[in-house]
């Protein structure tokens, strides 16, 4: 879904870029090949200190994060903020750009490593968590019983209990990821009490009009950050493109820590 590289060739109708233009971007999948098509729309500039291996890493991570949490959550400077696997892509992402924007960040992983790591990227409150912990008695003892303002979660069912628990007064609940599954016990008195919101989102399905309004926040609002170094890629492991498999066999095992990256060639 993310890719960086050159521009080879343009439709008559292109007016942004040139060929050998350096670009990064999104697309609904085939990424992982020599030559792909996509929107101009859906493209944005490649900052001139970040390498084509650099870029690769951040699109699809960081626009999903920066619309999950500031287009949709409305997260505001001073909020706090509980994103679930934070080593993951988009929960680093998420972590970055939160940061950035004056936000107190709580983190749950089931690796202490992954914590351990975050904790530089600027994690406020690392939580051990797994399917039996509990993160949300946690959260309210740090947060004298409100809760956080927004929760980002890239897990799923097994966590929407203690997540409704976790999230103070006129919280935003965002649900991104599905990893412990699909179906769970919903109390609508929680949710009518505390007056949530509970937003669903993906970015894969979503029409070419829609990726690019995406795409243009990412480019206002986070390009920047890359330019000025408040920001950087996550970047766990980079493969040859000929140890494709391996890659996946890795990001399979739950050991990466951020993106994995296929480099096609010598990058430049």
């Amino acid at each position: 879904m993310e890719f960086a590289g050159e521009v080879e060739e343009t439709g008559p109708d292109v007016s942004e870029f040139k060929p050998g233009d350096r670009v990064f971007g999104i697309t609904g999948g085939g990424a992982q090949a020599e030559l792909l098509l996509t929107d101009q729309s859906l493209l944005a500039r490649i900052p001139d200190d970040l390498s084509f291996t650099e870029a690769a890493a951040i699109p699809e991570t960081f626009i999903t994060a920066h619309d999950a949490i500031f287009t949709q959550a409305q997260l505001q400077p001073g909020e706090t903020l509980l994103i679930h696997s934070i080593g993951s892509g988009v929960g680093l992402a998420a972590l970055q750009l939160a940061k950035a924007n004056g936000v107190r960040v709580f983190g749950t992983s089931r690796t202490p490593r992954k914590l351990d790591a975050a904790r530089d990227l600027g994690l406020d409150e690392a939580i051990l968590a797994g399917e039996d912990a509990d993160f949300a008695r946690i959260v309210l003892e740090k947060t004298g019983g409100k809760g956080v303002d927004v929760i980002l979660d890239l897990v799923g069912a097994g966590y929407f209990a203690r997540n409704l628990a976790s999230v103070a007064l006129k919280g935003r609940l965002m649900l991104v990821g599905m990893m412990s599954g699909t179906k769970t016990e919903f109390d609508l008195g929680i949710a009518l009490g505390k007056r949530l919101k509970i937003i669903g989102t993906l970015l894969r399905p979503r029409s070419v009009e829609e990726k690019a309004k995406a795409t243009r926040a990412f480019i206002d609002e986070v390009v920047p950050l890359f330019e000025s170094g408040e920001i950087k890629p996550n970047i766990d492991k980079i493969f040859g493109f000929t140890d494709v498999r391996a890659a996946h066999e890795y990001l399979e095992s739950n050991a990466s820590f951020g993106k994995v990256v296929l480099q096609l060639r010598s990058d430049s």
